[in-house]
């Protein structure tokens, strides 16, 4: 996708999203080479001149994988338990396979009440510029061990928006278990079409049949486009891509990959 490689190429501030269903395997525990292959593409985006944040999904499946006699218990405090015990593993992923390129990184866990204070966005702001000013890779989660109805994103499609908008990014990455937006769930019709380029992203929910969400992820197909159409608000174009993809980012640049670009009426016209 040729539209893709320049986006990429122009793109020097990338937001990238990671969801659950990216970070886990069949049996829902981490995949590991996934993990690799991400922090690969991290290494290369930066290596060639870019600044890149991670939002990452993952804590309850590393919970799962760290202690897993909890896996059926679908009370809230178990959960949060879960999410506790699963991050510290998540960060732990992390940290090994970027030290295995020189990169160090700074966890971030925020909650929605967080973006909603002026005083704490400033220092949201202050402490990203400041990491990825040093070369350090911001990895940025909602901190669920104490977010509650009232304060909680909800998703980290929608934190990862928020995170790019704070930032002034040039370009957000949601990497999901699937190609790009399709007309109807690739998951459960063998004929659904993807479609590869929107600019009217508004007019999306009517037309397309948006499926189910992930088992292991809290957000959806939904997610996504709330995500993309507050992105727009900000002239900001959005990637959907497949993160389960190997090195998917770094073949973009070079050859044809599947994938859905959210650019909106103004980026269109400005492009």
């Amino acid at each position: 996708m040729e539209k893709l490689a320049e986006l990429i190429s122009v793109s020097r501030k990338i937001v990238i999203k990671i969801g659950s269903n990216v970070l886990s395997d069949g049996d829902g525990l981490v995949d590991n080479e996934t993990v690799r292959s991400i922090v690969a593409q991290v290494n290369f985006l930066m290596k060639n001149g870019k600044q890149v944040i991670l939002v990452s999904s993952g804590a309850g499946i590393c919970g799962v994988g760290a202690i897993n006699k909890w896996n059926r218990r679908e009370d809230i405090n178990y959960r949060q338990a879960l999410c506790a015990i699963g991050q510290v593993e998540l960060m732990l992923a992390y940290k090994k396979c970027m030290m295995e390129y020189g990169l160090h990184v700074g966890q971030m866990l925020l909650t929605g009440e967080d973006f909603n204070d002026s005083n704490r966005n400033l220092n949201i702001r202050n402490t990203l510029f400041t990491l990825v000013d040093e070369g350090v890779v911001p990895i940025i989660n909602e901190n669920d061990s104490v977010s509650v109805e009232e304060i909680k994103i909800g998703d980290n499609d929608m934190l990862a928006a928020n995170a790019a908008a704070l930032w002034n990014a040039d370009l957000l990455v949601l990497m999901s278990d699937i190609d790009g937006l399709f007309d109807k769930s690739p998951k459960e019709n063998d004929d659904a079409k993807l479609i590869k380029e929107i600019y009217d992203i508004h007019g999306l929910v009517g037309s397309i049949d948006i499926g189910k969400k992930s088992e292991f992820g809290t957000g959806g197909i939904m997610t996504k486009i709330s995500a993309a159409k507050l992105m727009n608000k900000y002239s900001i174009p959005t990637v959907l891509l497949n993160g389960k993809q190997k090195d998917i980012l770094i073949r973009a640049m070079d050859e044809k990959v599947e994938a859905t670009i959210f650019l909106g009426e103004a980026m269109h016209s400005s492009r």
